[in-house]
């Protein structure tokens, strides 16, 4: 989660023209600081999500809107990782295991 706000956070700075330092002294914290937000290193806090908001002209809506939204289908672009292939692993058994059954199922009543 602190990935993908960070992520956000960085988009909308760089679309306002803001660098990092100013940020950071908009907000009051150093620069480093700053960039493990953006970097999702760090935990926002609703204070200092507010105050990004703020220095960025946007809701704090704007900013978070990023976790409500559909993420791309990881395979297609490249980014996927071992948990998205288990996952994906574990629904093929599931649906094999249950067409299996039906199978077994619908051949008992048929005999």
């Amino acid at each position: 989660m602190n990935k993908m706000l960070g992520s956000r956070i960085r988009a909308l700075r760089i679309a306002n023209d803001i660098t990092q330092e100013q940020m950071a002294e908009h907000l009051g914290v150093s620069r480093q600081k700053y960039a493990r937000i953006e970097n999702g290193a760090n935990s926002i806090t609703l204070d200092i999500l507010s105050r990004i908001a703020k220095a960025l002209s946007v809701t704090v809506a704007d900013i978070t809107r990023v976790l409500d939204e559909t993420p791309a289908v990881a395979y297609r672009t490249g980014a996927e990782d071992t948990a998205s292939s288990d996952k994906i692993f574990d629904m093929l058994d599931l649906f094999y295991a249950n067409k299996h059954m039906y199978d077994r199922l619908h051949q008992r009543e048929m005999d």
